[in-house]
């Protein structure tokens, strides 16, 4: 490539400036969180990938890097494959390999895949299986198999042609009709006698003599075994079993439900009764884990995870989920609200109806939806396609195809809508316009409208923003901490600094001195 830019001075004799290749480098300046610049540096590419590990691949290699962005450790690699903390698996010429975050190397690049797990490896070279301990900081050969899975508790779950086998358990060369993993505790297996639980050491914490087992969530199962029910509850030592019936439990659409001498009696928790009620003909589950509870007089309630929310009572047909003691009901096919006695505070007379929050609610007619009080007066009437909870006295809604943000009046706060609004986690609001992105305050003023492919608020008064294919850091009056020019911008939480990437193009002349020639790059 031909320059286009050079510069010499003349040392002893003539520059010679011709044909001279142009090279690319990268710099970085780094920032304090004051934004006060501390140094510059060059390398071919930095990486933080978490507020210990940061590496750099200058002149084509792979090297861990200091808090200061120092070279400290060469990974021998041409590249990170991944990071799982405290992993780094790195790729070489000859296959993968492993390194601790702080620079320990585990193991060699010389196999096809490498598993993490955060006190063990799974290495794989053919057929053939290593594991590494870092309690023991060993590696050990534990066979040949089809194939092997790092399970979620740390075990090791491999299949052979027999079946399958746990080789990292006190008894390796046993064989299971299947191993099936469940959670970063548990692991379930099945045996011609029954299924059984196995736990991180690879012990059973409940023995292979369960005719059938579900997983419901957590540590929590339920299961049976000949004509007795049970509600299980994994442990590390031995499994309890919280719950044991010769009655009838299923699982129903989500609901756990006792029925004795065929009579629905008791709906069930993950570790016993929920409630206990004769007279039931029905439960309905209507999502986290709330129930409408039908009787056999026609009474509805509404039962939560610790009870009763809603008595039975007359004269609704569904009771929804509620909050600041007022629940959504239904009757004859339209919305209102009632108190917990089921005492009608707002007649139904609605399409929908959402929970209270604030002392508002949302509720729909004909299609739109409106803002009521907790006293049913109509704060904002039925005109928006969509309408979210209030939060901090401010509401999403939708009108059209356009959003934008209503205070607790009804009052819009942004001057022109836009194709998406939504709440971050900070309580910032995204604008969205076009695949562009702006951002909102959380009293709803506007920082900045939608300009950016990217934005992102980092630190306090600290908004990354990406405006083509350059970065710079805003404030949250909108205005320019570092101009928008530099190539990415990575906050450093580790170290409490700023790296801003700079690009720029640099040449290498040759100083032509009598008897040798010398190459400089400026």
């Amino acid at each position: 490539m031909k320059c286009t830019r050079c510069w010499g001075a003349v040392l002893i004799t003539a520059l010679i400036l011709s044909n001279c290749p142009e090279s690319l480098s990268q710099t970085y300046e780094v920032y304090d969180q004051n934004l006060k610049l501390k140094s510059r540096l060059e390398f071919d590419q930095i990486a933080v990938l978490s507020e210990s590990v940061r590496i750099s691949t200058a002149n084509n290699e792979v090297k861990l890097l200091s808090r200061e962005y120092k070279p400290f450790i060469n990974l021998q690699a041409e590249k990170v494959e991944f990071y799982d903390q405290p992993w780094l698996i790195v790729r070489g010429n000859n296959g993968l390999g492993a390194f601790h975050e702080y620079g320990e190397n585990i193991l060699p690049t010389d196999y096809d895949e490498i598993q993490t797990f955060f006190t063990r490896l799974l290495a794989k070279k053919g057929n053939q299986y290593w594991v590494y301990d870092h309690s023991t900081k060993e590696t050990t050969f534990i066979g040949s198999f089809e194939k092997a899975i790092l399970a979620t508790n740390g075990q090791v779950i491999a299949k052979n042609s027999q079946g399958y086998l746990l080789p990292l358990s006190k008894n390796p060369d046993k064989v299971f009709e299947d191993l099936r993993q469940i959670n970063e505790n548990f692991i379930i297996s099945k045996e011609s006698s029954g299924f059984g639980m196995i736990n991180r050491e690879g012990e059973y914490v409940l023995q292979p003599v369960i005719d059938h087992i579900v997983h419901l969530e957590d540590d929590y199962f339920y299961a049976f075994d000949g004509n007795q029910y049970m509600l299980i509850r994994g442990r590390e030592g031995k499994a309890n079993i919280s719950y044991s019936s010769y009655h009838k439990i299923t699982l129903e659409d989500g609901v756990l439900l006792e029925y004795i001498h065929g009579r629905l009696r008791r709906v069930m928790k993950n570790d016993g009764i929920l409630l206990d009620q004769v007279g039931m003909e029905k439960v309905n589950n209507i999502g986290d884990k709330y129930y409408n509870v039908l009787m056999r007089d026609r009474k509805i309630g509404l039962l939560g995870p610790n009870g009763w929310e809603v008595h039975p009572v007359d004269g609704v047909d569904k009771i929804l989920p509620g909050n600041e003691g007022i629940y959504g009901a239904m009757k004859s096919g339209k919305y209102g609200f009632i108190d917990k006695s089921g005492k009608w505070l707002i007649p139904a007379q609605f399409d929908q109806v959402k929970k209270f929050n604030e002392g508002l609610a949302a509720y729909q007619l004909n299609g739109q939806w409106g803002i009521l009080d907790k006293w049913g007066n109509i704060i904002v009437p039925a005109q928006f396609s969509q309408i979210s909870e209030f939060r901090r006295g401010l509401a999403i809604v939708r009108t059209g195809e356009k959003q934008n943000i209503v205070d607790r009046t009804g009052k819009l706060l942004i001057e022109k809508s836009y194709d998406r609004i939504s709440l971050g986690a900070d309580n910032y609001f995204i604008s969205e316009n076009n695949t562009l992105f702006g951002l909102i305050a959380p009293d709803g003023k506007e920082i900045i409208e939608p300009k950016f492919q990217e934005i992102r608020r980092e630190e306090l008064n600290k908004i990354l923003v990406r405006f083509g294919d350059k970065y710079g850091i805003m404030d949250e009056n909108g205005d320019y901490l570092l101009p928008i020019y530099y190539k990415n911008i990575v906050f450093d939480q580790g170290s409490r600094q700023i790296l801003a990437e700079d690009e720029y193009q640099f040449m290498q002349v040759i100083e032509e001195i009598p008897g040798k020639r010398k190459r400089t790059g400026k």
